[in-house]
Parts: C-alpha cells; structure tokens; sequence
C-alpha cells in the first residue's frame, strides 16, 4: 500500500534551508524510492493554532517501510541536522491506497 509523508515546515531562513536540507533531502528521498508530490510556501490555517505561513512538502513513497528506511537512516540523521536552528517542522506518516 501507498504511503505518504506530509511535512509543515515554520522557516527562518528559507535559503539556507532549500539550499542545504532541501537539496540534501531530495536526493535521499529519491534514493529510499520516493517522490515529491508538493513543494510549496504559504500554508493557509482553516483549523488548529499552528501552521499559517509554514511551508508543505507531500511526498509518496512505495509503502511505510520505505518511508522508515529512509527516516532512520544514517544519511538522513546527518541531512536532518541541516535544518536545526532554521526550520519548526512537523512530521506524519500515513499509509493510504493511491487516490484515482
């Protein structure tokens, strides 16, 4: 079954993020089989306290193992650290049939 990983990301500084983590990140997410479905700024809030303004990134991997595989690695632990200080981010994981 599909996964996806859904990201909402509060930036501080958005060119050294997409310049260090987010290039570093998309080569990893592609090499652990997954995709970019959305890359964008501008999150609107319709419900909840956190979120207006941060940036979305939904990506669709072959199934959680993957998404796992990926996450866990050493390469990402390493890639992740890229963003410390720069980026609030919140994280999740679903697995989902495709949507047709």
């Amino acid at each position: 079954m599909a996964a996806y990983m859904i990201v909402l990301a509060k930036i501080e500084d958005r060119e050294r993020f997409i310049g260090g983590y987010g290039q570093a990140a998309a080569a990893l997410i592609q090499k652990h089989g997954g995709r970019y479905l959305l890359r964008g700024p501008g999150v609107r809030l319709l419900e909840g306290d956190w979120g207006d303004g941060a940036g979305a990134v939904i990506s669709e991997w072959p199934d959680m193992a993957a998404i796992r595989a990926f996450w866990d690695s050493p390469e990402y632990a390493e890639v992740k650290k890229l963003r410390e200080d720069i980026a609030d981010c919140r994280v999740w994981a679903v697995e989902a049939p495709k949507v047709t």
